[in-house]
């Protein structure tokens, strides 16, 4: 590992020592958002651009990084910005950071990852090898595994960074929009339970399967047989 390497992985293993140093996750809270969404809704108000700038980047840096916090980012995108604006915000700040993380992982630490959670990222580097966007979309949609785990084992893997950015990009929008939209009403929200609802994540499970579609019709075709209703002439 060359220095300029070196010297990256160093300032990231910095700033993920000093979050947690300073429990600077007590302020990634709901009650703690709750608290202080007068003063942030205000300093949008009459800091707009910088508002929006400061937010994109610690969500691109919580992501990178995979710092717990994700949720209430989410729930301020919306406490702050509105359903619509937030979802943008939030989703491209969102994909940004996972495409760092994806970034990192294959031409950094590529070897440290493989190492570390090697036997976890199996099942996940086979499929999204043979299949790609499609099922990197389900894992998107359907939150089966964490969203870092995910960002570390597609950067394993010889899957194009644009089909990467593509399908996160897509396949976030979803619980995005249902987190951004419940911080909207922020005043209703006493847990993160209410948000993440069985049937919430039940239909995020049915767009998952509409994503793998493609790749159930794949495997049928490779295995020389005609999909269900298909007819030869």
């Amino acid at each position: 590992m060359n220095l300029k390497k070196l010297l990256l992985v160093a300032a990231a293993l910095v700033a993920v020592v000093l979050f947690f140093y300073l429990d600077l996750g007590r302020f990634l809270t709901l009650s703690s958002l709750k608290a202080n969404r007068q003063w942030l809704i205000d300093y949008y108000g009459s800091h707009g651009a910088i508002t929006v700038a400061a937010f994109m980047a610690i969500y691109i840096l919580q992501t990178a990084l995979s710092l717990p916090g994700a949720a209430v980012l989410s729930l301020a995108a919306g406490a702050i910005f509105g359903s619509l604006w937030g979802t943008l915000y939030a989703v491209l700040a969102a994909t940004l950071g996972a495409t760092l993380a994806f970034l990192v992982t294959r031409y950094l630490l590529r070897d440290l990852v493989a190492a570390r959670f090697g036997g976890r990222l199996e099942g996940l580097n086979r499929e999204l090898e043979s299949r790609g966007l499609n099922y990197l979309l389900f894992l998107r949609l359907v939150p089966l595994f964490p969203f870092f785990l995910i960002n570390l084992a597609a950067g394993l893997t010889r899957l194009p960074l644009r089909n990467f950015v593509l399908g996160t990009f897509i396949g976030i929008i979803p619980g995005g929009f249902v987190f951004v939209n419940a911080g909207a009403s922020l005043a209703g929200i006493s847990s993160l339970r209410d948000v993440a609802s069985p049937r919430v994540l039940g239909s995020f499970a049915l767009l998952g399967l509409f994503a793998l579609i493609p790749v159930f019709y794949g495997k049928l075709k490779s295995r020389g047989g005609n999909p269900p209703g298909s007819h030869s002439h």
